[in-house]
């Protein structure tokens, strides 16, 4: 079986001007202009900071999000902010434990990163870039592409 080449693009907003579609958007601007294929874009809208697990689980069940993980490259994280309140069962906590479960390397993009290497390393993310604008997320998807 051939290694997947594309990447899953599994996002949240990035606050009121930065909607999960934009988001996922402007990264996937930057992953094909590195030359990639098409990404798999999956926007999760649940606000800037992440939903709730219980509602988390709901929304990545009707994404059907278990079997596009499983056909990507790599799962691409983005939150407006990752904090500890980030750990604490929210829908990026819950991507990242699936991704790490099934073997799938993550990596995360957020407008604000307040993690210390303890906590990233909980979420098991390879690399976490920061990126507030949608020009920032098109460059984080060129540098993500070269990195996966």
């Amino acid at each position: 079986m051939p290694i997947p080449d594309t990447l899953l693009l599994a996002v949240c907003a990035f606050g009121a001007d930065l909607p999960a579609e934009r988001v996922a958007e402007a990264i996937a601007r930057g992953v094909r202009a590195a030359g990639m294929p098409e990404p798999d874009l999956c926007p999760i809208e649940d606000g800037a900071r992440g939903m709730e697990r219980a509602a988390g689980l709901d929304a990545l069940g009707a994404l059907g999000f278990d079997v596009r993980m499983r056909r990507a490259r790599a799962v691409i994280v983005g939150a407006g902010r990752l904090d500890r309140g980030t750990l604490a069962g929210s829908t990026v906590f819950e991507i990242a434990t699936r991704a790490r479960q099934a073997g799938v390397p993550a990596y995360g993009v957020t407008g604000v990163n307040e993690l210390d290497t303890f906590d990233a390393r909980i979420l098991d993310l390879q690399v976490i870039l920061e990126a507030s604008s949608a020009r920032g997320l098109s460059a984080a998807g060129r540098k993500l592409a070269r990195l996966v």
